[in-house]
C-alpha cells in the first residue's frame, strides 16, 4: 500500500474542498449571512491542512487497483465529515451526526434528510446542501485527475473505482482528456437546464439550486414541498434533464460526434422503454385520482424519471397512490439509471447482464456442449465483466439484508423499513409510508443512521471501495 500516496491526494481533495466552500461563501456575502465566515474558515484549515499533505510529491508515484479502491473510499469519508461542518457550525443542525448524515446524503446525491423544514435555512447553507450534489454526482476525483500528476493506468485504477457501473472505457486514449470531457458534458446539461429554468420564471437562486440537484440527480428541494408549488413547464425541464442525466454520459460524447449507433446503446434503448412500459402503466393506473389524462401523465412522468433516475424529487405525495403504482415505483428505484450517469441503482447494463447469464446457462442446460458468450452491442463481454456483476449482486443482496435486519429492531412498519434500505442503498432519498416524500429520516436511531450512512455511501461508490477498506490485506504494504 502506497500511504504516501494515498495520503499525497488526500491532500489534493482537502485544497479542491476548500475551492468549493467558494460557492456558498459568495452566496452568504450576497445575502448578508454571518455563515460566510463558517465557510471561510473552513476553507482555510482545508486549504492548510492540503497544503501540508501536499508539500512533498512522493517520490513513488505508483498506484494499483488497491490503493485506488482505498482513495476513493477515504477521499468520500472526509468530503463527507467536512462538509458536515457547515450545518453542525451554524447550529442549523446541532447533532454532528445527524450534520454528517445530511453531507453523506448530499454528496451520494441521495437526497434522504433529517430536516424536518428547509426554507428557514440560510441561503448559504441552503446553497451548500444542492451544491453537494453537483460535487458528487460526477465524482470528485474524476474531475480531480484532469490535474493529477500521474499515468493513464494510475488514473484509470481511480477512476474505475469511483465511476458507477460494471465497466468503465475511455473516450480518448488519455484517461485526463476523458476526465475533462465527461465534466464538459456535466457542466453544459447542468447549464442548460439552469437556463430553461429561468425561462420558466424560476429566481436566480432557485433555478441554480435546482439545477444542482437534477446535475447530480439528488433532489435536495429548497421548499418544503419540493416542486409542487412551482409551474407545469418547470416540471417538465426537470423531469426531462432527470432522465438525460440518467443516461451513460459516453452516449453524448458519441452523439456529438454523430455516432449514432454507439451512442443509442442496448442499454440506453432498455431504460428507454423501462421508462416509457412504466410510465404508461402508472397513468392509467392514478388516472381516476387526477381526473384528466394529462395531469395523471405529467405527475406519473415526473415521479418515474425521479426515482428511476435516483434524483428523488416529488410533485405529488406518490405515497398514496394504488398499491400497483407503488409496487412499480419500488421496483424502478432498484433498477436505477444508465451505467456511467450520475444516477443510482444497481444500474440498466447489471440487469441486462444478469438477463444474459441466465439465458446463456438455461440454454447450456439444453444444449451442454454449446459455447456461446455473453454479448451487449454485438461486443462480446469479459468473463471477468460478468463475474464482478454477479459478486455485485451477492454484496448487494447481504448488504440490503444486513441493513435491513439491523433496521428492523427499530419496529417500524415493514414497508418504511424496506424502502429506508431501498431509498439509501439506491441513493434515491424517499422512500414509502414514515420516509415517505413528504416525510423524512429523523426519527430513526443513531445506530440505524450510521447504517444508512454507510449504505449512501456503498450504493454511490458501488459497494466494493466500502467493503475492501474493511480488509486487513488490503492495508498490507
Amino acid at each position: 500500500m502506497n500511504l504516501k500516496m494515498v495520503s499525497y491526494i488526500l491532500g489534493l481533495l482537502l485544497m479542491f474542498q476548500a475551492v468549493f466552500m467558494a460557492i456558498p461563501a459568495v452566496t452568504a456575502l450576497c445575502y448578508g449571512e454571518q455563515e460566510l465566515w463558517i465557510f471561510l474558515g473552513i476553507a482555510l484549515i482545508c486549504l492548510l491542512i492540503g497544503r501540508l499533505m501536499t508539500w512533498r510529491k512522493p517520490k513513488n508515484k505508483t498506484l494499483f487497483a488497491r490503493e485506488g479502491f482505498v482513495i476513493v473510499a477515504l477521499s468520500w469519508i472526509v468530503l463527507s465529515l467536512i462538509g458536515a461542518m457547515p450545518f453542525f457550525l451554524s447550529r442549523e443542525i446541532p447533532n454532528y451526526i445527524d450534520a454528517l448524515f445530511e453531507s453523506v446524503s448530499g454528496f451520494t446525491t441521495t437526497g434522504a434528510s433529517i430536516l424536518t423544514e428547509v426554507e428557514s435555512l440560510p441561503r448559504s447553507i441552503i446553497m451548500w446542501r444542492s451544491f453537494t450534489h453537483w460535487i458528487g454526482g460526477m465524482g470528485v476525483l474524476v474531475f480531480i485527475m484532469a490535474f493529477l500528476p500521474l499515468s493513464g493506468a494510475q488514473n484509470m485504477h481511480i477512476m474505475k473505482a469511483e465511476s458507477p457501473g460494471p465497466s468503465v472505457g475511455k473516450l480518448v486514449p488519455r484517461v485526463k482528456t476523458t476526465a475533462l470531457l465527461l465534466y464538459a458534458i456535466y457542466f453544459a446539461l447542468t447549464v442548460m437546464q439552469w437556463i430553461l429554468l429561468l425561462c420558466g420564471g424560476m429566481s436566480l437562486f432557485d433555478s441554480l439550486n435546482t439545477a444542482f440537484a437534477t446535475a447530480g440527480t439528488g433532489g435536495f428541494g429548497i421548499r418544503n414541498d419540493s416542486l409542487n408549488g412551482y409551474s407545469a413547464y418547470v416540471q417538465i425541464v426537470v423531469t426531462v434533464f432527470m432522465l438525460l442525466f440518467s443516461i451513460n454520459f459516453n452516449s453524448y460524447y458519441f452523439l456529438l460526434r454523430g455516432k449514432l449507433k454507439e451512442a443509442f446503446t442496448t442499454e440506453v434503448k432498455a431504460f428507454l422503454l423501462i421508462v416509457g412500459t412504466v410510465i404508461t402503466i402508472v397513468t392509467i393506473n392514478i388516472h381516476a385520482i387526477f381526473g384528466s389524462v394529462g395531469e395523471a401523465l405529467r405527475h406519473a412522468a415526473f415521479t418515474i424519471a425521479s426515482l428511476i433516475s435516483t434524483t428523488g424529487f416529488a410533485t405529488v405525495d406518490f405515497n398514496t397512490w394504488p398499491e400497483l403504482s407503488r409496487a412499480l415505483l419500488v421496483l424502478v428505484m432498484f433498477v436505477g439509471a444508465c451505467a456511467g450517469s450520475t444516477g443510482g441503482g444497481i444500474k440498466v447494463s447489471r440487469i441486462l447482464i444478469l438477463c444474459k447469464s441466465v439465458t446463456k446457462e438455461l440454454r447450456n442446460m439444453l444444449h451442454p456442449k454449446q459455447v456461446k458468450r455473453i454479448t451487449m452491442d454485438s461486443h462480446a463481454v469479459d468473463h471477468d465483466v460478468v463475474r464482478s456483476v454477479n459478486v455485485y449482486m451477492i454484496c448487494y443482496a447481504v448488504i440490503f439484508i444486513g441493513s435491513f435486519l439491523v433496521l428492523s429492531l427499530e419496529n417500524n412498519d415493514l414497508v418504511t423499513t424496506f424502502t429506508a434500505v431501498t431509498a439509501t442503498l439506491n441513493n434515491i432519498g424517499p422512500g414509502l409510508e414514515m420516509v415517505g416524500p413528504t416525510a423524512n429520516y429523523a426519527f430513526f436511531s443513531m445506530p440505524s443512521k450510521f447504517v444508512l450512512i454507510f449504505d449512501m455511501l456503498a450504493g454511490r461508490l458501488e459497494l466494493f471501495p466500502m467493503l475492501l477498506i474493511f480488509l486487513p490485506n488490503t492495508w498490507k504494504k
